[in-house]
This record gives structure tokens, C-alpha cells and sequence, in this order.
């Protein structure tokens, strides 16, 4: 996933790192359930036509892409050319056949009125800067009937959060998150996602949050390195650290995660907002 407008450069600079041999597999297992969450939840068929919407390295869009079948089709939409690069090696080596993939913004989807049976995203419906604008374009472009569905973070005051960027927090001054910028928290509050799908005229609009594993299989350092380097909407908050401050932050951080840690891994439960409307 990837952001739809804002700090491209940079946001596309952290998710090749997440992409990366280093990272790619243990990355994939932390959003695993995640992603079968939101496929659940969006119920594809086969024969589906589905748009996702800041498809990023390529999930949910790939397991999509398995559900619709041959008979189906799934667009893949993001900014990055980067990252949709690296979703187009991951569908080769799955030998999908039935996956496309679009740099483009979410603001301006490329496609024609009443092109796709269903719509998706998972993890970048809070970054879209005009919200209303990309509801709007994802409106257009579902056939009648057709649902869009999305996955969210939850509150900041969750524990993965608490336990690496929270520790940071409490040593520096000043926002967690830079005013006007990236907010991976922007629907957190319960009844603003469904709102927003509302007021871009969806109806029968359902949200709820959802309790979902949310694993490292890692030791707590690789959790705390990777973390750091998809940090772009805290980068402000990180570039506000003292040299000096490093090693305690680091300390404190490596030992709340060790309370979360046995020998599969780094264990948490992430906070998610699902919600979905359906355009009449």
C-alpha cells in the first residue's frame, strides 16, 4: 500500500525497503491477516472484475486476483511505479494471468464509467488527500450495486504502536505526526470512514473493527529496524531525535517488544476499521 497524493518520493523510498530480499517475506506474514480479512470481507466471485486501490507492492490485489479466477479480472492502481513493479514480479511468479497493473492516482482513476464489479484497499484509503474526490472517482467507476470495501488502522493507541513509535513519543516534543501530513490514523475514529463513503453517496454503508494477529517472525531488532524504515509518516517526529537519544529509545523499544516475544516471533493484535458501501 501506498499513499495516493502526498510525499511520493519518500513513501515510495520506504516501501522498497520493505519490499526488499532483506524484508519482503516476514513483511508479508505480518499483514497476512490481515489481507484475508479484507478478502473475506469484500466477498469476490469468480468472473469479478475488481479495482484496487493503492495496490502498493501488490496485496490485497494478488490474492484478489486468485479469487476472481481466469474469468476475472484485477486492476492494481498505485503512484509508484517502484512498488507496482515489484507487485508485477510477485503475480509473474504466481503465474496470475489475470492481473494488471496502473501508475495512477486514485483521484483520477483511468478507467471508464461502470468498468468493475467491486472496489478495494487496504491500508491506503487514509492517505488519499482529497477523501471526497477518490470516493467520488471510485463511485464512478463501479457498476450499480457494486461494493467498496476498505481496511483502516484503528487508534494510535493500540500496542504495536505503543511499543515502537510511541516509545519515540515520549522523547521528543512537539506532533507525533506532522500537521497536513500522512495520518494512518485519519479514520480511526468510529462512524468517519462510513461518513465519508456516505457523503461520496455509497449506501448501505457497514463498519466495525476487527481484532486481527499482526505477527513479526523475527526477533524484536529486525521488527524495530523494519518499522523505522516504513516510518514515513513519522519521519518528522523521527528527525526531531538527538543523536544522544538513540540508545535509550532503542533500549526501551527492544524491551517492550521482548515482553511480546517467544520463539516464533514478535506477537501483536492490530486494531483495523472495516468498512464498506455499495453504490445504488
Amino acid at each position: 500500500m501506498s499513499p495516493a497524493q502526498v510525499d511520493k518520493t519518500e513513501w515510495g523510498s520506504s516501501y522498497r525497503l520493505v519490499a526488499s530480499e532483506k524484508w519482503k517475506a516476514k513483511s508479508a506474514a505480518m499483514g497476512r491477516a490481515v489481507t484475508e480479512a479484507l478478502v473475506g470481507y469484500a466477498q469476490p466471485r469468480p468472473g469479478m472484475r475488481v479495482l484496487d486501490l493503492a495496490s502498493g507492492t501488490g496485496e490485497p490485489a494478488i490474492s484478489l486476483a486468485g479469487c476472481v479466477g481466469p474469468s476475472g479480472s484485477v486492476a492494481a492502481l498505485d503512484l509508484s511505479d517502484e512498488l507496482l513493479k515489484i507487485a508485477a514480479q510477485r503475480a509473474q511468479h504466481r503465474g496470475l494471468q489475470n492481473l494488471s497493473f496502473h501508475r495512477a492516482d486514485a483521484q483520477a482513476i483511468p478507467f471508464a464509467d461502470e468498468s468493475f464489479d467491486l472496489g478495494t484497499s487496504r491500508f491506503g484509503v487514509m492517505f488519499f488527500a482529497d477523501i471526497r474526490k477518490a470516493l467520488r472517482e471510485l463511485y464512478r467507476v463501479l457498476r450499480p450495486k457494486a461494493r467498496a470495501c476498505f481496511a483502516a488502522w484503528g487508534p494510535f493507541n493500540q500496542p504495536y504502536w505503543q511499543c515502537t513509535m510511541g516509545v519515540v513519543a515520549k522523547f521528543v516534543d512537539g506532533p507525533i505526526l506532522a500537521p497536513g501530513g500522512q495520518d494512518p490514523f485519519r479514520f480511526s475514529e468510529p462512524g468517519s470512514l462510513s461518513s465519508a463513503l456516505m457523503s461520496a453517496g455509497f449506501s448501505n454503508v457497514e463498519e466495525e473493527t476487527r481484532k486481527l494477529p499482526w505477527p513479526w517472525p523475527g526477533t524484536p531488532e529486525e521488527l524495530w529496524e523494519q518499522a523505522q524504515a516504513v516510518a514515513a509518516p513519522f519521519r518528522a517526529m523521527l528527525d526531531r531525535v538527538a543523536p544522544e537519544q538513540w540508545p535509550s529509545i532503542n533500549a526501551d523499544v527492544l524491551a517492550e517488544l521482548g515482553k511480546r516475544t517467544d520463539e516464533r516471533g514478535v506477537h501483536f493484535e492490530a486494531e483495523v476499521v472495516m468498512a464498506s458501501g455499495v453504490r445504488p
